[in-house]
């Protein structure tokens, strides 16, 4: 009798809604098999579909559906969109990849903290997951990594296209470094050329590399000769060829690491950063400071600022780690509006213009004028501006523009980094004397003016040339065959990154066979050469 209860009930209550999508329509509602319920249960009873298939309860598919991937490779792979290629072009970089199990450590230690924001993205946009990889293609997930060609940040843009795509570029920021901001512009780049080239990711892919002119020529010609326009049939630049290859001998690699003898770095399944809301400009070493966090580590994780603040005019923005976000947004709301920068009331002397004064602070010509409310460029000799600071030494802000082109400037000269605590009595006169650098040089590499006064016990960068001019060579070393980018590191007792830097390289670059090499080396420290 409940039975018959129970199914009259739910004849009314729970069928109809249940079978009111099933192509039953006026056909006759079989009891037998559409409920499977036991007279001494008080569980809700299984509904089957008239083909017996059970239709799960809300609590069923609870205990159904899987968890989410608790490794981020594993979703990375659920998410792998790119048509499975057989190609002889693949083994060469496959196999490549597979000798080099350090570099991929290497590149996926750096692509941690944004490899999840990425996939996110992706998928948000119903993208191939493989395209979270192109970085490692492009920049081998080095966020201020810079080619010859001028293409900037994790996914290479150049000045125009960054442009194109809304990458504001300007003294303070380069968006194209900003890993947010450029990940957005590079999948809106990618959906565009999928567009274009008719849902086809191949072509988007060569022409995200070379150009949608370049690859749309290559098509037109191919069709009009009777040729196939597939990608692997097209005559295309040699670094676009290869190009599309390494992203999918390393999708390979994902896939299955275990098959290529190779294990991948783990990457949780969880977001490693956050985007906090700054208000207003900020001092990159006051936000370090009220994060708990070293200078160094927000650069890397802030690519995009190129000098010590944040833009004036946004974006007004950190990336944080994520377990750190509360705490510098609870401590950035205690700072009083005054305090998130140093000032510094500046005397105007004759000849001064603000172009020149913008110049010695760091800053730029709008900064003063809208800090001293001034309608336009004149000023006059013996009057005062505000102007904002830098709340430390310039050397502090290593990863800042400025400080890497002094660096690398500097070590192309064969300069020493030394940091100088200054003493009773210093100037930059006498500074200049010992380590035999120009004063203005020695200002400049500190943020300073010549004729600025030195503080007791502040801290100096000073680029010594003289430390080991007696002993530094440039030579120009010519690659042979077997020669590796670890093997003349080790041979001439310099550095990888050293390398890399001296010849605008990358690390997945492959060394030709009568390739030049420059290199500067220490000659008291070579046992042969």
């Amino acid at each position: 009798m409940r039975v018959a209860l129970f199914l009259s009930l739910l004849g009314g209550s729970l069928l109809g809604p249940l079978l009111s999508g099933c192509a039953l329509r006026d056909e006759p509602v079989h009891g037998s098999g559409l409920v499977a319920a036991s007279p001494v249960s008080n569980a809700i009873p299984e509904v089957v579909s008239p083909s017996r298939e059970p239709i799960p309860s809300v609590a069923a598919k609870a205990r159904l559906t899987p968890p989410p991937p608790a490794d981020l490779w594993t979703r990375l792979r659920e998410g792998f969109g790119l048509p499975h290629q057989q190609n002889a072009s693949i083994a060469p970089h496959l196999s490549w990849y597979r000798r080099n199990p350090a570099y991929l450590d290497r590149v996926f230690e750096r692509a941690e903290p944004f490899m999840h924001h990425i996939l996110e993205q992706l998928e948000a946009r119903g993208m191939p997951t493989e395209i979270a990889l192109l970085p490692v293609v492009e920049s081998a997930f080095d966020p201020f990594a810079y080619s010859h060609g001028r293409a900037a940040g994790l996914w290479q843009f150049v000045p125009a296209t960054g442009k194109r795509f809304h990458l504001k570029q300007d003294w303070w920021y380069d968006g194209r470094r900003d890993v947010i901001a450029s990940t957005e512009a590079a999948l809106d780049y990618l959906q565009y050329l999928h567009r274009f080239f008719d849902g086809d990711w191949m072509l988007a892919l060569a022409a995200y590399n070379s150009g949608e002119g370049t690859v749309r020529n290559a098509v037109r010609r191919n069709r009009a000769a009777g040729k196939p326009s597939d990608f692997w049939n097209l005559k295309l630049p040699r670094e676009t060829r290869a190009y599309v290859p390494k992203l999918l001998a390393l999708s390979l690699v994902v896939e299955d690491p275990a098959r290529h003898g190779l294990v991948l770095r783990e990457l949780p399944n969880e977001p490693r950063i956050a985007l906090v809301e700054t208000g207003g400009q900020l001092d990159l070493a006051i936000a370090a400071e009220l994060a708990a966090l070293p200078l160094d580590d927000l650069y890397k994780l802030n690519p995009g600022f190129n000098h010590w603040a944040t833009h004036p005019e946004g974006p007004h923005r950190l990336v944080l780690p994520i377990e750190l976000a509360e705490s510098f947004t609870q401590a950035l709301a205690d700072l009083p509006q005054e305090q998130r920068l140093r000032w510094r009331r500046h005397e105007i002397r004759p000849g001064e213009t603000l172009g020149h004064i913008a110049r010695r602070y760091q800053t730029t010509v709008a900064v003063l004028r809208e800090t001293n409310q001034l309608s336009g460029n004149s000023i006059r000799a013996g009057r005062h501006l505000l102007v904002p600071v830098a709340a430390t030494a310039a050397s502090d802000y290593s990863l800042s523009a400025g400080q890497r082109l002094a660096r690398t400037q500097n070590r192309d000269r064969g300069g020493v980094r030394k940091t100088h605590v200054v003493r009773s009595g210093d100037t930059f006169w006498d500074l200049s004397r010992r380590y035999d650098v120009p004063v203005r040089s020695l200002a400049q590499w500190n943020n300073m003016a010549p004729g600025d006064t030195l503080r007791l016990g502040q801290k100096l960068v000073i680029w010594d040339r003289k430390a080991n001019r007696q002993t530094l060579r440039t030579i120009r070393y010519q690659v042979r065959r077997g020669d590796s980018l670890a093997r003349i590191s080790s041979r001439f007792k310099v550095s990888v990154n050293d390398l890399l830097d001296w010849n605008g390289l990358s690390r997945d670059q492959y060394l030709q066979p009568g390739q030049t090499l420059k290199l500067y080396v220490d000659v008291t420290n070579q046992a042969e050469i």
